[in-house]
Order: structure tokens, then sequence, then C-alpha cells
């Protein structure tokens, strides 16, 4: 019966990275920056984490703080929003691993103080939907079998000495993605006392995807980037 089923409902696995599903959900979506006329000075007031700034004519936007609370979508003034899972940026001009590890690339997953969200977002990527293993990524329990350590959390001081020496008992080559904006730039959380402002204040970061949380098309976007099966989007000089 079940092989029936199977048979019947057909292909399920998403097409990503040779098309993006559009799938209702699949994204919850991300501001990007809107012309004052359109969008009111007034919306940057309403960012709990100073992710929008005002810069001359445009309402700018700085993905690395925003948590996707949505607060800038709704009222009388509103923010541009684009429906799409492209999220990840670089953040290092080290070269990244490319086509010798597209079969075999292995990410150590390290929780560095997230609430959580991030890191359902990044299981679903093992499930059949997303199959990650299709592509060549496999998630390795020890940071010896290596190649890349994902970070998601601000880096709270609790786990930081962890993190250092996950970090060191990687192999080299080696590099860091940091997931989520805690790990990107520590927002709400950091810095404090508690934590730091990042994953970037404590080791060289390579490539960021942003979101609280960001889905798990955004997370493989960020994986498919260290592999240079997607374009990589700029994020600093």
């Amino acid at each position: 019966m079940w092989t029936t089923k199977g048979i019947a409902r057909g292909f399920l696995t998403t097409p990503c990275p040779r098309a993006r599903p559009e799938d209702p959900g699949a994204t919850p979506g991300r501001p990007m920056a809107t012309s004052v006329s359109q969008a009111g000075a007034v919306v940057a007031d309403v960012c709990p984490t100073g992710a929008l700034q005002l810069r001359e004519e445009i309402v700018d936007v700085d993905l690395g703080r925003c948590i996707s609370c949505q607060r800038c979508r709704r009222g009388e003034t509103r923010m541009e929003w684009v429906e799409d899972t492209a999220w990840a940026v670089r953040l290092s001009s080290r070269r990244l691993p490319g086509k010798a590890f597209r079969h075999s690339l292995h990410v150590r997953v390290v929780d560095a103080g997230d609430g959580g969200e991030t890191l359902r977002e990044l299981k679903q990527l093992t499930s059949p939907y997303y199959a990650v293993h299709r592509l060549g990524i496999f998630f390795t329990p020890t940071p010896r079998d290596a190649d890349v350590l994902l970070v998601v959390g601000p880096v709270t001081q609790g786990t930081r000495q962890a993190l250092l020496d996950t970090y060191a008992a990687m192999a080299e080559p080696k590099w860091v993605m940091a997931v989520g904006s805690g790990a990107v730039s520590g927002v709400p959380f950091g810095p404090s006392f508690t934590s730091a402002g990042g994953v970037a204040d404590v080791l060289p970061v390579d490539v960021a995807v942003p979101g609280n949380p960001p889905p798990p098309l955004a997370i493989l976007d960020g994986l498919l980037n260290l592999l240079g099966r997607t374009p990589v989007k700029e994020l600093l000089p």
C-alpha cells in the first residue's frame, strides 16, 4: 500500500538548486532598501534591533540585524518585501571550498547559544524534502572530519571556549558559517556581558546567513555558496 501511494504521489524532494521552490511558506521573505517617500522616515523607528537606517532618501536594511519580526511590513508606510531564499552573504575574501568539495562537504554544527529556532530549521535539511545529502553535503559529529564549522547563536560566555576548541580541532583548510541573526550580529542578545556580538567577534567568518530564523532553503543557499553552486553576494567591501 505504501509503495503504491509513493508511486502515485511522485517525487517530492525540492528541486533546489536547479529551480527555486515557490510553495507558500517556503520563505518568510525579508525587507529590502526602500525609498523614504514610500516607506516613510518613521518606519525605521519600529525596528526593535536597529536593522533599518535612514540614508539620505533611502531606508536601508542591515540584514544581519533583521529578526524577521515584520513590523516594518505593517501600517500605512511599508518597506518593500522580497520573497526569496538567496540570503547568504560573503564576509571574507578567502577562497571558498568550491568544486573540489562538491561531492563531499562535511559540516560540524555548533550551538553557541541559539534559542532553538535556527536549529529547528537547520535540522529540516536532512529530511526527505530537502535531502541535503543528495548534494554531497554531510553533517559530522566530529570536528576532525569537518570542512565547515556552522555556528548558530550569538556565542555565549559559556560556549565560547568550546567553540574555539572545536575550531582548533579542525584540519586545514577549514571554513566558518554563521547562521541566524544571532550568529551574524548577536541580536537581540549581544554584545553584552553574557554573549559576543556574533561569531565574527570570536572566529573568522566566511559566509553568513542572516534571519531569525533563516528558512531551510536560505541555509542551503549558504552551503551551496561555499561549493560555488550559487552566486555569492558581498556584504563587506
